[in-house]
């Protein structure tokens, strides 16, 4: 069956689900390091309690996209089922989250949170290559973006936001202050309305042949289909393996290590040790209490400047969009300039510590984002076979997962000891990373997958 061109709306239509998926994410990413470390943890703990993330996109998302690959029911369709159920998992984890009152319950609660986000989120990617032609993948996986940048600026600046409408900052030792629970509250809800509306406006194609689909879903086993799958790796994805590998690594070093080395090296407002302090004398409590008060407000600066990242991947994306609806782009040199920007990014965190510039950092680092968001998943879609674009897209994500298990389980706070012992170390690391990462794109040759 010929696709055929689909318009703006339908796009947006189909890709608005992403808004509610990128405001868990952002709350995750801006905001679960502060959780932890307002439970007890220390910096060096920190990557260890985000394992959960990489782990379940690793064991979740083969799965669900061999689920959906061969999922198709004619009211529900194929990949909209997983949407929903992702959406009523990841709402009820959003909202309980930052209740958790140890450490343990915490990063329980990020294992839930991250699975149920990896159930809706992979068959989004697949939902574009079912229903765009290929000269249209660029357009849509950059509009994708567009909606994922709006989604990060709005969901990162939501506990500021909440804070300004008069909610206190301040909280008993170990207790997530209540504008975080609204914001996250608030963030559980967007995620389920919005995936609503995805379910509600978007019709998928069935199969092209519904009897042989039957035949081959009854003879198709998920460990056939992932053996087979492995085998059939094309040059073209493996390429994009190793650019994914450094590029992912840089982000969960962001993601988890940005709030503890921002807010001590940029904002000299550490978090507090409440083991340090005596909290039943008076005078230790008040110190406490003044130390924490700065370091809440530190990290709502971090949160803040964080969004600045999705506000610029949202302008990247915006231009990319109105690019690529008239003509092609070449996908590997915007990706190449972008990871490199973002990796600038990251370093001038540490030449210029000041919280204005921290604000430019994240803008360039915007440009990484809403390039590793949609060029990379555009380049991939041109080089697999549609027939199993779910199970590929998952496997796909072994290349973002791998790097995030190896930097949790030790590699950040390894490999970060080369830039020295100052708070700052990890997002230098990141900068590098990144860098290596926009110049491994000249391995990319296959013409197909740079122009589509």
């Amino acid at each position: 069956m010929e696709k055929r061109k689909l318009g703006f709306w339908e796009i947006w239509n189909m890709s608005f689900g992403f808004l509610g998926i990128q405001f868990g994410f952002a709350l995750q990413g801006g905001f679960m390091s502060r959780i932890f470390q307002t439970l007890g943890a220390s910096k060096d703990d920190i990557p260890a309690l985000w394992i959960a993330a990489p782990l379940t996109g690793l064991l979740v998302q083969p799965i669900i996209g061999y689920l959906s690959d061969n999922t198709w029911h004619p009211k529900y369709g194929r990949r909209k089922p997983y949407f929903l159920i992702g959406a009523i998992l990841s709402s009820f984890a959003l909202f309980f989250v930052p209740y958790s009152s140890t450490l343990w319950m915490a990063a329980g609660f990020l294992w839930i949170l991250d699975a149920s986000i990896n159930i809706s989120m992979e068959p989004f990617r697949a939902l574009v290559a079912d229903k765009l032609p290929e000269q249209q993948r660029s357009y849509g996986f950059v509009l994708q973006t567009l909606i994922i940048g709006i989604g990060t600026w709005v969901a990162s600046n939501l506990p500021w936001l909440v804070e300004k409408m008069g909610f206190t900052q301040e909280a008993p030792a170990g207790v997530v202050p209540e504008y975080v629970k609204i914001a996250f509250g608030i963030g559980a809800l967007v995620f389920l309305i919005s995936i609503l509306y995805t379910v509600l406006t978007t019709r998928e194609y069935p199969p092209k042949d519904l009897e042989e689909f039957k035949k081959h879903r009854k003879e198709n086993n998920f460990f056939k289909d992932l053996k087979l799958s492995f085998s059939t790796m094309t040059p073209t994805m493996m390429k994009l393996g190793v650019i994914q590998f450094f590029s992912w690594f840089a982000f969960f070093t962001m993601w988890s290590m940005a709030t503890p080395a921002l807010t001590e090296f940029v904002f000299n407002a550490p978090a507090p040790d409440k083991n340090a302090f005596d909290l039943t004398i008076a005078t230790q409590e008040a110190v406490f209490n003044t130390a924490n008060k700065l370091y809440q407000t530190a990290a709502d600066g971090v949160g803040s400047a964080m969004g600045l990242y999705g506000l610029s991947s949202m302008a990247f994306a915006l231009i990319l969009t109105f690019y690529a609806a008239k003509a092609r782009v070449n996908r590997k040199y915007i990706h190449m300039f972008s990871l490199v920007a973002g990796g600038i990014g990251f370093l001038i965190m540490g030449i210029l510590p000041n919280p204005t510039y921290l604000n430019i950092s994240f803008l360039l680092i915007g440009l990484s984002w809403g390039s590793i968001l949609s060029m990379p998943y555009a380049m991939l879609s041109s080089s697999v076979d549609e027939n199993r674009m779910g199970m590929m897209m998952g496997l796909f994500n072994m290349f973002i997962v791998i790097p995030q298990i190896i930097a949790a389980l030790g590699g950040v706070v390894i490999l970060s000891k080369l830039f020295g012992t100052s708070a700052i170390a990890p997002m230098l690391l990141a900068g590098v990373s990144l860098i290596i990462a926009g110049l491994c794109n000249f391995l990319i040759t296959e013409e197909k997958a740079i122009k589509g």
